[in-house]
């Protein structure tokens, strides 16, 4: 069974930076599509950040563009997120989602499989 974990949230101050990995298991991450979406309390999901299978292609929401880079390792299951420039408004859960089909998407609808997220809190 495929599993997604992801690592690395925590509190930081603004204008921080952390790090957000995801391991995939149960079968090569390099079969999908890879994206970051992030839940604020009392919101809905929003799209973060889409990678492609071999990494070459890359989107990103315009409220974290130019401030977050998503990367992959395909050789160690594992996705990442660095955010840098951090601010109190991107406190929330992150979740690493994977899509089976080809396409970079930002609709949470469109992905797959699920990871059961990690708490990023941003202090002002």
């Amino acid at each position: 069974q495929v599993q997604l974990v992801e690592s690395g949230g925590g509190l930081v101050q603004a204008g921080g930076s952390l790090r957000l990995s995801c391991a995939t298991s149960g079968r090569a991450s390099s079969t999908y599509t890879m994206g970051w979406f992030r839940q604020a309390p009392g919101k809905e999901h929003e799209f973060v950040a889409a990678i492609g299978r071999s990494g070459g292609d890359t989107i990103y929401a315009d409220l974290v563009k130019g401030r977050f880079t998503i990367s992959r390792d395909n050789a160690k299951n594992m996705v990442y997120l660095q955010m840098n420039s951090l601010k109190p408004d991107d406190t929330a859960v992150y979740y690493c989602a994977a899509r089976t089909n080809y396409g970079l998407k930002t609709s949470r609808a469109l992905y797959d499989l699920w990871g059961q997220g990690t708490q990023v809190t941003v202090s002002s």
